[in-house]
């Protein structure tokens, strides 16, 4: 597998206090497997669906303990040189760029609104495995109150070209990489309560959403939103036990045109 192009979503992980009960909930949901935990990287634990790694649960180092969330990586060809451009422009850089033994290259970084993601440089490791089918990454969206600081941080930072939906009753933008379009940005409206801060919410799919959401909240889960129809597939957000924000997608059931767009100069 190729390296991914730069701003393209490559990976994703996120700490877990209880990681035996985030293997059990995700394998539930999404059908996880796991491999052996490496202490020799703080015991980072891949996971897998249908034998390819999708993503990785760790348990936090001393002074990370707190409320578990999702971190989106975004590949980079120099994660110093990205880190460089994230200050450049407003970014704060939470953790140095890393090398991790010959896997990579990694760095985490908060861009201007307060949305917190990471960027990887692909060594042996170069991320997704799969994308797009049952149990792996699929998309992401960085929900702010601010989407004209974290627009301009996006589209500086990468290079991404950004359009704009066609939506008098959103405010949404998307990010693309060529062809390719890799990320959303969605404002955040009144719905969210005041103390919950910018993030980025990470889509895994699903063969079948209803199904998903009934193995969420079995396993104890919350359902935040939906499950709704879209152009894009039947979606879902939920919350997991430990208070990971993620949503789940059938991309096969799709419902009503697609969207209209416009570029943003």
């Amino acid at each position: 597998m190729a390296l991914q192009p730069e701003g393209t979503p490559c990976w994703a992980d996120a700490l877990f206090t209880d990681v035996e009960g985030a293997k059990a909930f995700y394998g539930g949901v999404l059908g996880w497997t796991f491999d052996e935990s490496s202490s020799e990287y703080g015991n980072y634990t891949q996971a897998y669906a249908d034998g390819k790694a999708v993503a990785a649960v760790v348990p936090p180092r001393p002074g990370q303990e707190g409320r578990s969330q999702w971190c989106l990586y975004l590949a980079s060809p120099d994660a110093s040189a990205t880190a460089g451009r994230i200050r450049e422009h407003g970014g704060e850089i939470l953790l140095e760029p890393m090398r991790i033994g010959d896997l990579g290259t990694m760095c985490l970084a908060r861009e201007p609104s307060g949305a917190v993601f990471g960027v990887w440089q692909g060594g042996a490791h170069e991320g997704f495995e799969a994308t797009a089918v049952p149990g792996a990454y699929c998309w992401a969206e960085v929900f702010t109150r601010e989407p004209e600081k974290a627009d301009a941080f996006l589209t500086s930072v990468f290079g991404y070209r950004a359009q704009r939906l066609e939506d008098e009753g959103a405010d949404f933008a998307m990010f693309s990489v060529g062809d390719d379009t890799v990320l959303g940005r969605m404002r955040m409206t009144d719905d969210f309560a005041p103390e919950v801060p910018s993030y980025v919410n990470v889509y895994f799919t699903v063969p079948d959403c209803d199904d998903a959401v009934a193995a969420a909240t079995r396993l104890g889960g919350v359902l935040r939103f939906g499950p709704m129809d879209s152009p894009f597939g039947r979606f879902a957000a939920l919350s997991d036990p430990q208070g990971a924000d993620f949503s789940v997608i059938d991309i096969t059931t799709t419902k009503g045109e697609m969207p209209r767009t416009t570029d943003v100069s």
